[in-house]
């Protein structure tokens, strides 16, 4: 369901896809080839606008609602993830059930674990792994998990072009 509110109208790529089980409300960009999976939420309903560039996965239930938010491009955001922080850079990966909270910020390339808490105010720099409650870097992402990483993304690209063509 996407919406507006008030003079703010969600502005979608061509080529994106975005469930008619997703809500996507206010001030929100969505970039080409990115997808929005059923039960994801995505609210932009303050001053300040949610941008979530090209190829990025936004997948079920995970909730998008902060001011000032960018998500980069060829980005994936897990099951279940609570996005409120205000940048999550290129190439990055947040796991399933993980938190991101106001005024965080995650670089490119991170790769934040499941279930971790990125806790407010917290700038993750390029590269970085984080897991734990409270998050905290444990190491550089390696090789293998950044081409994991960019496979993962673009097989969801695939994959969203294929429920697109389906008319779901």
């Amino acid at each position: 369901m996407i919406r507006s509110l008030g003079d703010k109208t969600p502005r979608i790529a061509e080529s994106a896809w975005v469930s008619e089980f997703a809500y996507v409300v206010g001030d929100v960009e969505i970039g080409e080839n990115s997808s929005v999976w059923p039960g994801v939420t995505i609210r932009a309903d303050g001053e300040e606008k949610v941008v979530i560039g090209n190829n990025v996965n936004i997948q079920e239930g995970a909730v998008v609602h902060s001011g000032n938010l960018v998500i980069e491009d060829n980005v994936t955001v897990g099951h279940c993830v609570v996005v409120h922080g205000i940048r999550i850079g290129t190439g990055s990966l947040l796991g399933n059930n993980c938190t991101f909270l106001n005024r965080a910020s995650i670089g490119k390339e991170c790769l934040i674990a499941a279930n971790s808490v990125v806790l407010s105010g917290t700038d993750v720099p390029d590269r970085s792994f984080v897991t734990g409650v409270p998050g905290s870097i444990k190491r550089q992402v390696s090789a293998d998990q950044i081409a994991s990483m960019q496979r993962n993304a673009t097989a969801l690209i695939e994959r969203a072009k294929v429920f697109k063509a389906n008319g779901l």
